[in-house]
């Protein structure tokens, strides 16, 4: 696959002319939000703790969500959409999602989970029965919403504000100064009068601070932080999980509810400083990419298996023999915006050394590092971690082959400099 270089301005401005359409207005960025309430029956298995095994859900302390944000600039048209939940929509689901809306005119699409370890197991579609199952109510919410979102769709200028804060630390490394990636991305789009349209909050962090043994449904940490947010600015808040497989919230202390606030306070304080603006260049390249890696873990090993179904349960431990069968499938899809904004969205935990060294290495202005996107593989530790062993970086929640975030990561960079013009167009099978 050839990946082509940018459309000649004169080629624009033909097209724009013969629809009537001036190339300032063609080229205009717009914006539309929407949100639903994805909060699922109680009575079965909750997601995120071993040690709950299939012990079912008792009550819901706070109602859980779905926020889509979708952009539109010319040819192009991109969802950006949070989920409350401990991990994105199996490939079946997401690729019925990703389907229909493509009818709809949306072919790009990061269903981003916020990895909260108080929500619904995904991975079973017989409950709360087989016929109406609750994958498929959330598969027609999750449509729904996106396609509300671009209903609502209207000129808009963006705004991105960038700062390292200390909400975050390394829970997995025993080294002095592990990796942490501190950044805190608060991205601010507005309608031409200044009134907030939606954020859009990327950050690394475990939402891990409530109780295992409490069997209610939360959106924990990141939910308090957008209901404060959509509070003081009547806009949707999405947050979008990073590469958080070995960071956790460094609360201080605080529970939930008041390390959420904490971060809505710098959410909305950076935001207020946001200097939105129109795009120069609102242009908007995707590229989408399916991998396939061996396992450092064989689940038909009869002793193999008699452990996981022991820490997990039976049915979970099936769901994820079959998906591992043909070995560890990950998606990828990579975004670029204005020339100087990228979106890299990946189906698993990502160790945050993965992250930092993509910004790094990328060169662009703002990199949104998308992590538990459109699926879910388990961990991907970089081949530091893995070395240094550990929760996260051993086999029996990392099944990949070790270095398999690496080529990930590879590939994501070729795409962002390709699609600057700045390498060669060569087959993608050549490249790492």
């Amino acid at each position: 696959m050839t990946i082509p270089l940018r459309p000649l301005p004169l080629l624009v401005l033909l097209v724009t002319a013969s629809l009537g359409i001036s190339p300032l207005e063609a080229a205009e960025l717009r914006a539309g939000a929407a949100q639903v309430d994805i909060t699922p029956p109680t009575g079965f298995p909750m997601w995120g703790y071993a040690a709950r095994h299939a012990e079912p859900s008792v009550g819901v302390r706070d109602r859980l969500q779905a926020r889509a944000l979708v952009l539109d600039a010319g040819a192009q048209r991109l969802a950006l959409v949070s989920l409350d939940l401990g991990r994105a929509p199996t490939r079946t689901s997401f690729q019925a999602i990703q389907a229909r809306l493509k009818k709809e005119g949306i072919a790009t699409v990061f269903l981003v989970a916020s990895h909260t370890h108080h929500g619904p197991v995904l991975e079973l579609d017989n409950w709360p029965n087989q016929k109406n199952p609750y994958t498929k109510q959330l598969q027609e919410k999750l449509v729904e919403v996106v396609l509300r979102a671009a209903k609502r769709l209207q000129p808009a200028k963006l705004g991105i504000a960038s700062r390292q804060v200390p909400f975050n630390r390394n829970r997995h490394s025993k080294r002095d100064n592990p990796v942490v990636d501190h950044e805190l991305l608060v991205l601010r789009v507005e309608d031409r009068a200044g009134k907030p349209l939606a954020h859009a909050v990327n950050f690394a962090a475990h939402p891990t601070l409530r109780p295992v043994k409490e069997y209610q449904f939360s959106a924990d940490w990141p939910g308090a932080m957008a209901a404060q947010v959509e509070k003081e600015t009547g806009a949707p808040c999405l947050f979008l999980q990073g590469a958080a497989g070995d960071l956790t919230a460094n609360s201080q202390g605080q529970g939930p509810d008041k390390f959420g606030e904490t971060v809505a306070a710098t959410v909305l304080e950076m935001s207020k400083k946001c200097r939105c603006q129109s795009l120069t260049d609102p242009d908007l390249q995707v590229r989408e990419d399916e991998f396939k890696f061996d396992m450092r873990l064989d689940l038909t090993n009869k002793a193999v298996r008699l452990l996981f179904v022991a820490a997990f349960f039976g049915d979970l431990v099936n769901f994820y023999e079959r998906e591992y069968r043909d070995g560890v499938r990950p998606r990828m899809t990579t975004a670029l915006l204005d020339q100087r904004i990228g979106f890299v969205g990946v189906s698993g935990e990502f160790f945050s050394g993965h992250s930092l060294h993509l910004k790094r290495r990328a060169r662009l202005e703002h990199l949104f590092f998308l992590g538990y996107c459109n699926d879910y593989q388990q961990y991907f530790p970089t081949i530091e971690a893995a070395a240094e062993g550990g929760y996260g970086a051993d086999p029996t929640v990392s099944p990949v082959e070790v270095g398999a975030g690496e080529r990930m990561m590879d590939r994501a960079l070729i795409h962002l400099y390709r699609m600057r013009g700045k390498l060669p167009s060569l087959p993608l099978d050549k490249t790492p």
